[in-house]
């Protein structure tokens, strides 16, 4: 029962995830997307203030220093640029499209742990990342090879690509992390430092006090959603499930991204799902299954 319950949790991590998506869509017209990506780490940083009183403050000062390219790197990829690349695409691609072209980033961490940190790659590995690279190009160029020639690719297909490969090279770099952080503590030195190298970018758009406090006023719900939903209570869900079931198995999880995205899609934003859609997701879904669940248990694990 309590593994099922995990399951549970894991499940509703990926949801909340996927919601992420359909909302930076949906208030795409209203919010900047470095507005958004503002608001919902202040509020995260906000949130997070009375968990400092149960972790080691200290430890994470002095191992941030003692770190700090290390920590800073892993900050800025996955707090700094990830979300506000990925709400800049957004801008202009579906989120059914974003959620598909995300669905690469296994097959990304496998490319770069291979030129990264020398991982060995097998045959089959190879031939599920041709497979999945297939998949995304068949749905940036919307089932028409012919787009190849005439350069018709989305801007918003292009920066979903950059923000996938960002969170990719986050997961790798991940493996660098110090030793001596718990998880809380790596998870809120990510908050913190990361909001700071984000707060000089915020500023020099030249945003004022009272335009900003008014959006804020409007959309605080959307906002709320995505720093605690979408953040913090997804990354306590997704840790619980790598203690539980293994990093592995909820690994898999993610795979539901575009199934759940599809349908928050389909209610919230009125998109539907194209030929080309399914073309493209089940080129990568097989890709993704070719790679990591046909491999040898040796290759599994690297």
């Amino acid at each position: 029962m309590k593994k099922y319950s995990v399951y549970i949790l894991v499940g509703l991590c990926v949801l909340f995830w996927s919601g992420n998506f359909v909302l930076g869509r949906f208030v795409r017209d209203d919010v900047q997307p470095l507005e958004l990506v503002f608001f919902r780490w202040l509020l995260v940083c906000v949130m997070l203030l009375p968990a400092l009183y149960y972790v080691s403050l200290r430890n994470i000062i002095r191992l941030i220093r003692a770190h700090f390219v290390v920590t800073s790197v892993l900050a800025i990829l996955s707090v700094t640029f990830f979300n506000t690349i990925l709400y800049t695409a957004l801008q202009t691609t579906t989120a059914t499209n974003a959620l598909l072209i995300n669905s690469s980033v296994p097959i990304m961490i496998l490319i770069l742990s291979a030129l990264m940190l020398k991982h060995d790659v097998t045959k089959r590995q190879v031939m599920g990342i041709a497979l999945s690279t297939m998949g995304v190009l068949f749905l940036i160029l919307k089932g028409e090879i012919g787009n190849i020639a005439a350069l018709n690719l989305s801007h918003g297909d292009f920066w979903m690509l950059v923000s996938s490969l960002v969170w990719a090279l986050y997961s790798v770099l991940f493996k660098l992390k110090p030793a001596g952080f718990s998880s809380a503590e790596l998870f809120m030195a990510n908050m913190y430092l990361g909001f700071v190298y984000l707060l000089p970018i915020y500023l020099v758009q030249g945003y004022t006090f009272h335009t900003e406090l008014l959006l804020f006023e409007n959309y605080w719900t959307y906002f709320i959603y995505v720093s605690l939903f979408a953040s913090i209570l997804s990354y306590i869900f997704w840790n619980r499930g790598i203690d539980v079931l293994g990093a592995a198995k909820t690994g898999q999880f993610a795979h539901l991204m575009p199934l759940f995205g599809a349908v928050l899609a389909y209610i919230f934003l009125g998109e539907t799902l194209q030929s080309y859609h399914v073309v493209g997701a089940v080129l990568i879904g097989a890709g993704i299954y070719t790679s990591l669940f046909l491999s040898k248990p040796a290759a599994a694990t690297e």
